[in-house]
């Protein structure tokens, strides 16, 4: 069965014979994808009243392990924002009675963030229904193709010097 990038790639070596084409059925099929696969997560998300970004936050926090508070700097990083935007993301989180702001006692010039109690438990309820949902967006793939897929896309983010949260 063909997708409709296959479309394309047969455009192209039609129109241009002397190109060959396959980065572009490569790198088409992983944009297609990630259009396709935010689209279904925003809709999750949006099921608990969240922005994706706000799950991200929410989620590094929780990772984090007691007492589930990083450095704002370190959620600038975690979510390739700037520091200007992860303020204006945090005060909304903290609106909403996600997460709190806290003076960082190491460094006067930073603060901190932490998960409420309420952020807390709103991660903890949506992990088992989030990673539900992913399983349900992969579930054309047997096991075995899902493992070849991820190996493939490892060995790609780390070519492209993708290998730390930060």
């Amino acid at each position: 069965m063909g997708d409709a990038v296959d479309l394309l790639l047969d455009q192209w070596r039609r129109e241009r014979p002397d190109v060959d084409p396959w980065p572009m059925g490569v790198v088409g099929r992983v944009s297609r994808l990630a259009k396709l696969l935010n689209r279904e997560l925003k809709e999750f998300f949006a099921s608990y009243g969240l922005e994706h970004w706000e799950f991200d936050v929410l989620a590094t926090l929780r990772r984090s392990g007691p007492p589930y508070e990083l450095a704002a700097g370190t959620l600038v990083k975690a979510a390739m924002v700037t520091s200007g935007a992860i303020t204006n993301r945090i005060d909304r989180m903290v609106a909403k009675g996600l997460v709190d702001r806290l003076p960082d006692e190491g460094d006067r010039r930073s603060v901190r963030v932490r998960l409420t109690d309420r952020g807390l438990a709103l991660v903890d309820e949506m992990l088992a229904p989030h990673v539900a949902n992913e399983e349900r967006l992969l579930a054309a793939l047997d096991p075995r193709d899902r493992d070849h897929l991820a190996d493939a896309l490892r060995t790609l983010l780390a070519s492209l010097g993708d290998t730390t949260l930060g």
